[in-house]
């Protein structure tokens, strides 16, 4: 059960907006179509493969200005997958700024006001809250971002143990020489608890990529869960018992269902959670010598931080007399209509980084009653920026969006960061009917954008100050991110410079290619509704990609 917690006195980031004149609706230039040029005439044929013709298929290719080169139905609406990080972070580089971090603290505060010696000592008459605002690196990450040779360049290089801050947080503490806390531990996020955008799909909230946004976030809020085979089994079939979680506080409780098999057949796992369940049942079947890894959510954040704190306190010899429990700034479950009616809501934003007032700590105002006891920033915006777009991390896509709602618009809920990201893009003058995004990640699956928005978004960056480091967070191909097993060939390895996209039956690929005449250009490639369970597409995808790199 979630409580709302009043007493933790916080203030918002304040900024100065100045008013500004919004643009003009974008007009759009017509794009070359057809085969009536070699290089219509060569993408006309790939899309008249049997194997993808009946995709529904929208492709922008422009100079670096934004001069249409080529497109196909580019004016179409299409699932951008996780394409949209692309405008999530590029909104998140503007108006928060590339330099611009987030803070989490430890506090302790009295139980009792009346006496102000509480919090001395090594019996603390009090209680701990451990707050955050949207850090997302509490984990094991090493930032800024280094791909790890383990994982072909997919994942980022761990730094440390996945709860380093926690125990960080307890050692400190220790070091201070408190033995005990009489009050409750509590782990709270400044945001509303609303874990799900809207469209996002039931069958994803289980998994790692799915797992529930907070502001409070441990270890991306996921668990690495592993199925290890039974490998004293000579012949037949027997109970495999060695099914675990990492890091492992006991948060879950694992029951193993898996039979270890020695036939050499691809695992075959499920995993059942039920609702508001902390049971999680594994299902299935295992070869020997083959271990079964996957990421699964964390359903309840600020409550597993509380027990993990808890649990750090208790490994540095401090006893806790209340109890653990996680808390949001609104209690219950929050929602909030999303419309396209954003300039009725909010003011004219800018297009650049405005200054920010720093955000009041409340032991400043009350220190004989509060004292901080743990203070970190995370990196610096750009870094995790260059982490999401690298990985492809949802998570942290929506943690940029959701700050966006936090700042700059009524509450850090999705709908506020949505109207955010649009009101800045409507500024900068694109067609408000080009796009609409309902999170940050592209996992919704109400999210829409046309091919030219993309192509719009990238010639659009280039102009901007924060460009060079929002580039660099893009996966290169052939080299690291999700593109190090694509184009891994000259003349494209190390010259496309992409974002990928990949939801359901939906898939997108929009950045920037060096081409053959050593010019670079931009180009969004999108497909919805291909064969489900087939890689044609991707495949017809990076032949459109050479064959305009060759071309241009």
């Amino acid at each position: 059960m979630r409580t709302a917690v009043s007493w933790v006195l916080v203030a918002g980031l304040a900024v100065g907006v100045a008013a500004q004149k919004p643009a003009a609706p974008a007009v759009h230039a017509a794009f070359p179509t057809g085969d009536s040029t070699a290089l219509g005439a060569q993408i006309e044929a790939l899309l008249a493969d049997p194997a993808v013709a009946r995709a529904h298929w929208g492709i922008a290719v422009t100079e670096l200005d934004g001069t249409p080169i080529f497109g196909v139905d580019e004016g179409k609406l299409f699932r951008p997958a996780s394409t949209a990080k692309l405008f999530t972070t590029a909104a998140a580089m503007a108006l928060l700024g590339p330099e611009s971090r987030a803070q989490t603290q430890a506090e302790l505060f009295s139980n009792n006001f009346n006496n102000p010696d509480g919090l001395k000592g090594p019996d603390v008459d009090g209680y701990l809250v451990f707050y955050g605002e949207a850090d997302p690196s509490l984990s094991g990450r090493t930032y800024p971002y280094q791909p790890s040779s383990a994982s072909g360049g997919k994942r980022a290089v761990a730094r440390a143990h996945p709860l380093h801050v926690l125990d960080d947080i307890a050692a400190g503490l220790a070091a201070l020489g408190v033995k005990n806390i009489k009050g409750d531990i509590m782990a709270q996020g400044n945001w509303p608890w609303q874990p799900y955008a809207d469209g996002l799909e039931l069958e994803d909230i289980d998994w790692g990529y799915g797992a529930p946004v907070s502001a409070l976030v441990i270890n991306d809020n996921q668990l690495d869960l592993t199925v290890r085979p039974d490998a004293s089994i000579v012949s037949g079939s027997g109970r495999n018992g060695s099914v675990s979680v990492f890091p492992d506080t006991g948060y879950y409780d694992l029951r193993d269902r898996v039979q270890t098999t020695i036939a050499q057949v691809p695992p075959d796992i499920e995993i059942v959670r039920k609702p508001d369940s902390r049971v999680i049942e594994v299902h299935g079947h295992i070869p020997v010598g083959q271990p079964y890894v996957t990421e699964i959510a964390i359903d309840d954040p600020e409550q597993f931080a509380a027990e993990a704190l808890r649990d750090a306190l208790k490994a540095h010899g401090i006893t806790i007399g209340g109890v653990a429990k996680g808390a949001t700034a609104i209690a219950g479950r929050y929602s909030e209509d999303f419309d396209m009616d954003s300039k009725a809501k909010l003011p004219d934003l800018p297009l650049t980084a405005p200054t920010f007032v720093p955000k009041v700590n409340a032991c400043v105002q009350a220190p004989t009653f509060c004292t901080t006891v743990f203070l970190m920033k995370s990196p610096a915006l750009a870094d995790d920026v260059m982490m999401t777009l690298k990985v492809s991390q949802n998570l942290h896509a929506e943690l940029m969006l959701r700050q966006l709602g936090f700042v700059f618009g009524t509450g850090g809920t999705f709908a506020q960061g949505a109207r955010v990201v649009r009101q800045w893009l409507t500024n900068a003058g694109f067609d408000g009917g080009d796009f609409a995004f309902y999170d940050g990640s592209g996992l919704s699956t109400k999210d829409v954008v046309t091919p030219r928005a993309e192509a719009q978004l990238l010639a659009f960056a280039t102009t901007q100050p924060w460009f060079a480091q929002w580039k660099a967070g893009l996966p290169v191909g052939g080299v690291d991110g999700t593109l190090e097993e694509r184009f891994t060939k000259a003349p494209l390895k190390g010259h496309v410079f992409a974002k990928t996209g990949t939801l359901g039956e939906s898939r997108a690929l929009a950045g920037y290619l060096d081409c053959a005449s050593g010019k670079q250009v931009v180009f969004s490639i999108m497909v919805d509704n291909h064969t489900p369970g087939s890689s044609a597409d991707r495949a017809v995808m990076d032949k459109i990609v050479a064959a305009i790199a060759a071309a241009e």
